[in-house]
């Protein structure tokens, strides 16, 4: 473990906590890079991915032009937003919040807060 980056040992601490709290829900992962932001609903059980969104997605607002970037957390909301209503067309409501080795805050935070606003509990 000492040869891992910051990141990584970060990713691997909350990965663990999620596995110890079951993987009864499905869980909502966020990745982060400098010019977009995901997010995806995976089922463990299955290994399938049950929704997704991004700000590379056809639809987006950053690809239709209504929004200048999709490395701001105006943008990350709306993936959040995006991404709560396809969970809840596949008729998931209660999902696990998996941050990966990204902090709590900025545009990981908007999107929390989107995805909660738009009918995720977590």
């Amino acid at each position: 473990m000492a040869n891992l980056s910051l990141f990584k040992r970060r990713q691997q601490r909350v990965r663990t906590k999620l596995r110890k709290r079951g993987l009864s829900k499905p869980r909502l992962t966020v990745h982060r890079t400098g010019r977009h932001i995901y997010a995806q609903v995976i089922n463990d059980a299955e290994g399938t991915t049950v929704a997704s969104a991004s700000t590379i997605d056809k639809t987006s607002p950053t690809k239709t032009g209504k929004m200048k970037s999709g490395a701001d957390s105006a943008a990350a909301a709306d993936v959040g937003k995006r991404v709560a209503e396809a969970a809840q067309k596949a008729g998931i409501k209660e999902v696990i919040f998996d941050r990966g080795g990204f902090l709590y805050h900025g545009r990981v935070k908007a999107l929390a807060d989107a995805a909660r606003e738009g009918g995720l509990e977590f």
